[in-house]
């Protein structure tokens, strides 16, 4: 996992509150163990119609939210079960970032380990940061994890706030493994004197 520091890009709006884990990836979907080829599905049953063709109407499919990296949508975001393919979805179809005014708490931290930046904003600044309420999409985004902040293209700045300890990882680049691995030593010397002992 490489280290989140500054990200500026497209953002897209998703003005649904309630969106839960089966809404992000369809359960159907969730026959790989590999994180990878996930983005395909992502908002399967809003994104395209029972017949499987696309769903133009879908903010997503607008021409102008393509390459969007940053996801801005409402309350209790992923909640539902706590299938960690739901994080795993929304990276694979490049979205690095998830910016709503609250997170189901087992997806959030799921979203931090998988390498997203999830951002609670009041209702009020998301509102701000759209640029009208029936467009999809919004426009560029600046995010400072050192500075825990969001800037749109006015030069308007949004703080926020994050769990010191999860900002250390994300801005290292590190998973609970690679945490595990800086105790190594600490580890192989405590095994080796349980045996001795």
């Amino acid at each position: 996992m490489s280290g989140f520091k500054t990200h500026t890009g497209k953002a897209a709006s998703l003005k649904r509150d309630h969106v839960d884990t089966d809404q992000i990836i369809p359960k159907q979907f969730l026959k790989k163990i590999d994180k990878a080829g996930y983005g395909e599905f992502l908002f399967y049953d809003w994104r395209y119609h029972s017949q499987g063709q696309e769903n133009p109407d879908f903010d997503l499919n607008k021409e102008e939210t393509k390459d969007s990296s940053i996801l801005i949508t409402g309350k209790n975001f992923g909640c539902g079960s706590s299938r960690e393919h739901a994080p795993w979805a929304l990276k694979d179809y490049g979205f690095h970032i998830i910016i709503a005014e609250s997170f189901a708490d087992i997806f959030f931290n799921n979203c931090v380990k998988n390498g997203i930046l999830p951002i609670r904003l009041s209702a009020n600044e998301i509102q701000q940061l759209y640029t009208n309420r029936s467009a999809a999409v919004i426009h560029h985004l600046t995010v400072s994890l050192e500075n825990q902040q969001v800037v749109n293209e006015r030069g308007d700045r949004f703080d926020f706030e994050f769990d010191p300890y999860w900002k250390k990882m994300l801005l290292n680049g590190w998973d609970e493994i690679s945490v595990t691995l800086q105790y190594e030593d600490k580890i192989k010397k405590y095994e080796y004197e349980r045996i001795v002992n």
